[in-house]
Formats: C-alpha cells, sequence, structure tokens
C-alpha cells in the first residue's frame, strides 16, 4: 500500500485517542534514532526536489496543517521542511483576524497567500479555523457552517484546477498527550513562551472539538485536495508520515529542470 493511501482520512472518520498513538511506518524493533535518520533522508529529498520545483516555475504546493495545541505544527514544519532553500518556502500562521481582515469574506487573507508557480507555502492553521473555533464556540450556526464548507470546497477546487497541488494534514494527537506537553511547557520556565492560558480553556472543549474535525474532515476531503490524518503522539512518527506523503506526491510531479540553453555553449567566462 502506498504511503498515501495508508493515511488518507476515512469516509466514515471516527477520531480516537487511541489512533493517535500509532506506527505504521516504525523501523523493526520500532527504532527511534533509525526513524529519525529517515525522516532527515526525506527531508533532504522534499528539498532536492523543491530546488527542481524553484527552477522550473511550472508547479504549487500547498500543505495545510491542522490540529490541536501542541499537537506539532511548529515541529513538523521544523522537521519536515526545515532543509529547503528559504527562497523556495512560506510558512503562514494564521492567527486570529486584525480589524481588515474581518472586513473582509473570512477566505479573503488565506486567498493572498496561497503558493504561486515554484513556491511551497505551508499553512500552520488555515481556512479550517472558520469551521472549527467558531462552530464550537456557537459563533457561527449548523447552516452557516454548511455554506462554509460548501465555500471552501470550491475554493479548494479552484486552487486545484489552476495547478495547485494540495495536501491536508490532521495531527491527530490524543487529549493525555496533549496533558503532558502543555505540562512540560509550564514546567520549564525556558518554554513558556509557547504557553498560552488559553489553551487550557480551549482544551476544556475538548470533545466538541473532535466532532468538529471529524465533521469538518468528511465534508471537505476531496480527490484533488485530500484529507491525511497523522497519529502525532510521537514527534518522530509524525514527521516521518508527512515527510513520506509529500516525498510521494512531489515524485509523482516528474520535476524536471528547465531544458538547457544551447546558446550558452559557446559562452566563455574572461
Amino acid at each position: 500500500m502506498k504511503v498515501c493511501e495508508l493515511f488518507r482520512a476515512k469516509k466514515k472518520l471516527d477520531l480516537h485517542d487511541d489512533d493517535a498513538a500509532g506506527k505504521p511506518l516504525a523501523s523493526a524493533g520500532n527504532d527511534k534514532s533509525d526513524d529519525k535518520l529517515r525522516v532527515l533522508e526525506l527531508a533532504g529529498r522534499i528539498a532536492g526536489y523543491q530546488d527542481v520545483l524553484y527552477a522550473a516555475r511550472q508547479h504549487k504546493l500547498l500543505v495545510v496543517l491542522q490540529g490541536m495545541d501542541t499537537s506539532g505544527k511548529d515541529g513538523t514544519v521544523r522537521g519536515v521542511f526545515g532543509q529547503i532553500d528559504p527562497l523556495g518556502i512560506r510558512s503562514v500562521a494564521f492567527r486570529a483576524p486584525t480589524q481588515n481582515e474581518r472586513e473582509h469574506d473570512y477566505l479573503w487573507r488565506v486567498h493572498q497567500q496561497v503558493p504561486g508557480q515554484g513556491e511551497i507555502v505551508i499553512f500552520n492553521r488555515s481556512h479550517y479555523e472558520d469551521v472549527l473555533i467558531t462552530r464550537v464556540h456557537g459563533w457561527i450556526d449548523d447552516k452557516e457552517c454548511r455554506r462554509r464548507y460548501a465555500q471552501i470546497r470550491d475554493f479548494e477546487r479552484m486552487l486545484a484546477e489552476s495547478g495547485t497541488v494540495l495536501l491536508k494534514f490532521f495531527l491527530h494527537i490524543s487529549k493525555q498527550e496533549q496533558k503532558q506537553r502543555l505540562q512540560a511547557r509550564i514546567d520549564d520556565p525556558e518554554k513558556h513562551w509557547k504557553f498560552d492560558p488559553q489553551d487550557l480553556a480551549e482544551r476544556q472543549h475538548w470533545a466538541d472539538y473532535q466532532q468538529a474535525y471529524q465533521q469538518a474532515i468528511q465534508e471537505t476531503d476531496t480527490d484533488h485536495a485530500p484529507w491525511y490524518v497523522i497519529p502525532a503522539d510521537s514527534k518522530t512518527q509524525r514527521n516521518l508520515a508527512i515527510a513520506s506523503i509529500v516525498v510521494e506526491v512531489l515524485d509523482k510531479m516528474r520535476l524536471r529542470y528547465p531544458p538547457a540553453n544551447p546558446d550558452y555553449a559557446k559562452l566563455m567566462v574572461e
């Protein structure tokens, strides 16, 4: 089975904490050091592919990272995409909308950040917040939520039809693992900058968030904009799964450097 098929969201998705600890790509003997080396090798291959993608300027890749607080969105950016030349990649962290952004439709700020030719863009949180936190806190009703699902499907179809390859990853962390990671941030003064007391308030809505994610994924999973559910209790296995999928997708693009210019063969540098 191909890696993409292994992690593709099921048609009837049912998120359980037990699944967050899965390690389907673990090496024989579950050797963490071996798996970390595999992540490094895959990250290097992604960087190599991006060099060709940037030179050819024929493809665009949008990577969406969604997950509960501490699920590892920042760690994924560093571990999977950290070897790429900064010229060819952007990471966009969508936070609470500004006053100017609130005066436009919710996709306005998102569309401005999608990748151009030859670029990889990573959304660290994304337009999906507008059907997650808004739904959990009752800021939109069922009718508006369904309307937004349809708008998101149309938006992503438009991106795909205009040449953007979309990969959407849900980093599936368990409630117990989140508890440990939040406590680690509280206990370590050097990690206090990572901690936001609001994370504890959002944690009280855990079950509602799981339901909101489950519904959003099922409503917006398409062949041109697929969702992948990534077990994220293990940081190494999380990165290994995502890196493997990205490499598999980039390999399918059959990237090639632009053809050589024959006139250059006659040039001599004095």
